[in-house]
This record gives structure tokens, C-alpha cells and sequence, in this order.
């Protein structure tokens, strides 16, 4: 059973690679906005900025970047999931030997191939415009698991919207919160330079843990409580989205 999930989810994953490989734009518009914002932070913003940090303003912003390229690019998986659902590809698939998870994960693998793809693209950039790191083999695997979780655990929650969506641009609308999200954090500035009600927000969001644990292990310093803080959230929203999602697509399907 588990070598039948595997081959089906292997098999609809090539499908879903294809199509990107057909339309490369999805990649490139996925990194398009991170990179201008970064050269919008770094030249004209960033010497404004105060971090209270001696490192340059692009090490301090890249996490942030990095997690607004993730929730720009899951915004895809949502959207060819509704796609695929109006074009009645799932009522095909249920007439035909596939196990029924294999679909979702499906769409899922292809978000995180896809997302990684961007997060290089992004990273090279960074490299181009100064940013640098004495961060070790280990801290540089730690920073790849957190953003494929994160990867992951919105993935999940734009499979939520492809399936619940009415429309094509309410399959994408769901992931400008999420986008936005970011600049209520540490990802921009520190949290202490925000408005009281505002820096609570921004101290006690999820994006602040996580953007302050990427941030540490680049720059080779201790995490603190911030990853147990990141770890538990990422998880939490996982496991969450991912309950939901199944249960949505089984109302579908049935």
C-alpha cells in the first residue's frame, strides 16, 4: 500500500514538475518581488534603518525575504489546485487506480521543489548584494529544515484555499496576508521601535520566532528559546492546515 502511495504521488509530482518546466514564469515572478524588495531595503531604505547590529542591513533583512519568497510562491499551489478541480482532473483521477492522497501530495512536493528553486534564486542574489555568512554545514541544514517547514505548513494552508476558492483570484488572494505578514515582525526593523499594541503583535506572531532563528544561525549566534518558540508554531500550523485540508477533500471527492 505504501509502494502504491509512493509510485501514484511520484508519478502526479512529474505531472505538476512538468507543467512548471512548461511555464518557467511561475519561478521567476515567485522571485521577482523578493529580489526588488531587497533592492528596494538595501539602496534606498536600509541605510535609514537602525538594527542596532553592526552586521550590513542585508543579513539582517534575508530571512525575512526568504519567508516572503515561500509565501509568494505557495500562492501557485492554490492556484493550480483550483484549476484542477474546475478542469475536472480529480473526477478522472477517482476513476482510475490512484490512491487519493497521492493528489494532494502532489501538489505539495511540487510547491516545495519550486519554493526551493526561488529560495536559491533570492539567495544568490543576496550574495550579489553583499550578504555574507560564517555560518557552519549544521547551522546551514538547521535553516534549510525551518524553511521547508514553513514551506510546508503554508503549502498545506494554500491547499485550504485551492479547494475552498469560487473563484480564480480568491484561490490567490489568501496568500497576501501572508506576504504582508513579514513587515509586522523583525524581519524589517526591530520590534522595540514599533507602537506598544503593535510590537505585541509583532513580538508574540510566528514570523518573528522563525525570522529570529534564521537569523541567529547565520550569523553564528545562539538561538535561544526563539527555535523552540519557531519549531512549535510551524508544527502546530501544519498539523492544523493539514487536518483541515483532508477533511475538505474528502467532502470534495465524495
Amino acid at each position: 500500500m505504501t509502494t502504491h502511495v509512493l509510485g501514484d504521488t511520484g508519478v502526479l509530482t512529474g505531472r505538476s514538475l512538468r507543467h512548471i518546466l512548461r511555464s518557467p514564469d511561475t519561478i521567476i515572478t515567485t522571485a521577482v518581488t523578493p529580489v526588488a524588495l531587497m533592492l528596494l531595503f538595501v539602496y534606498v531604505l536600509g541605510g535609514a534603518i537602525q538594527t542596532g547590529s553592526d552586521e550590513s542591513y542585508v543579513n539582517y533583512m534575508l530571512p525575512g525575504i526568504l519567508l516572503i519568497t515561500i509565501a509568494s510562491g505557495v500562492a501557485y499551489t492554490s492556484y493550480r489546485l483550483f484549476l484542477d478541480l474546475q478542469g475536472g482532473i480529480f473526477e478522472r483521477f477517482q476513476s482510475m487506480p490512484i490512491a487519493r492522497s497521492s493528489v494532494l501530495w502532489a501538489h505539495v512536493l511540487t510547491s516545495l521543489v519550486a519554493n526551493i528553486v526561488s529560495i536559491t534564486i533570492v539567495t544568490g542574489v543576496a550574495l550579489i548584494l553583499g550578504f555574507r555568512t560564517g555560518a557552519s554545514l549544521g547551522a546551514w541544514l538547521a535553516v534549510a529544515g525551518i524553511l521547508i517547514l514553513f514551506t510546508l505548513a503554508l503549502t498545506w494552508i494554500a491547499v485550504i484555499a485551492g479547494l475552498s476558492a469560487k473563484s480564480v483570484d480568491g484561490a490567490s488572494a489568501f496568500s497576501y496576508p501572508l506576504i504582508f505578514l513579514p513587515f509586522i515582525s523583525s524581519a524589517f526593523v526591530p520590534t522595540d521601535s514599533m507602537p506598544g499594541p503593535v510590537a505585541w503583535f509583532a513580538e508574540n506572531q510566528p514570523v518573528t520566532s522563525i525570522v529570529n532563528t534564521i537569523r541567529a544561525l547565520f550569523a553564528e549566534q545562539p538561538v535561544g528559546s526563539d527555535i523552540g518558540i519557531a519549531l512549535a508554531w510551524l508544527v502546530g500550523i501544519l498539523v492544523v492546515a493539514y487536518g483541515f485540508a483532508i477533511v475538505i477533500y474528502r467532502r470534495k471527492i465524495s
